[in-house]
């Protein structure tokens, strides 16, 4: 993705896996005190959609360019089956526990009933896989960063498009910081609800 064979791709996917890593590392931080860091947990949930973006596309263009042949990536070879399998789950759970989490702050809290269950659920299925998913790929994380030093390989570019993957995931960030700002007025309604619930 953007340059650089799957060597590229494997690149902007590990940055951005680490890069998830920490900001994930503060939401279980806020979820574990949800009473005193509840506009913190909400405003790392909309910062985060921006690298869960990127993250999501990076994944999806290496399986598109795998299933439509392309020379590189066929070369390169598929996943491993349980990455390959526990993929979709990872997924979906992604999509359903972020799209419930704004939902929850748009609609507001009376539609904890409905919504708050979804996101709950949806949470626990995500990190558990999630877990899995991190624990796979830990190895690899900090050497497909180090690829750019690694010896020509049939499908690699060595090197080309750095600049385009760290302004990706430079513009991730700053669109997910961006979104957070400009919702955070949304914040209020759940605030003033928590603190007449405790």
């Amino acid at each position: 993705m953007f340059a650089g064979g799957t060597a590229g791709n494997e690149q902007l996917t590990a940055a951005t896996g680490i890069v998830l890593l920490v900001l994930l590392a503060a939401l279980g931080v806020s979820i574990l005190r949800i009473g005193a860091l509840l506009n913190e947990h909400m405003f790392l949930g909309m910062l985060l959609i921006g690298p869960v973006a990127l993250k999501l596309a990076s994944t999806g263009y290496r399986f598109a360019r795998y299933y439509t042949a392309s020379p590189r990536y066929r070369a390169k070879g598929p996943p491993p089956t349980a990455m390959r399998l526990m993929a979709p789950i990872v997924v979906i759970s992604t999509v359903v526990v972020f799209a419930s989490g704004v939902a929850l702050l748009f609609v507001g809290p009376g539609s904890r009933a409905t919504l708050l269950p979804v996101h709950k659920i949806s949470f626990i299925i995500w990190l558990v896989f999630t877990g899995l998913h991190v624990l796979a790929h830990l190895g690899d994380l900090v050497g497909a960063t180090r690829r750019d030093r690694s010896p020509e390989r049939p499908w690699d570019d060595r090197g080309a498009g750095r600049g385009a993957r760290a302004l990706s995931l430079a513009g991730a960030l700053v669109g997910g910081l961006v979104l957070a700002l400009l919702v955070e007025s949304q914040f209020g309604a759940w605030a003033h609800v928590h603190r007449h619930l405790h």
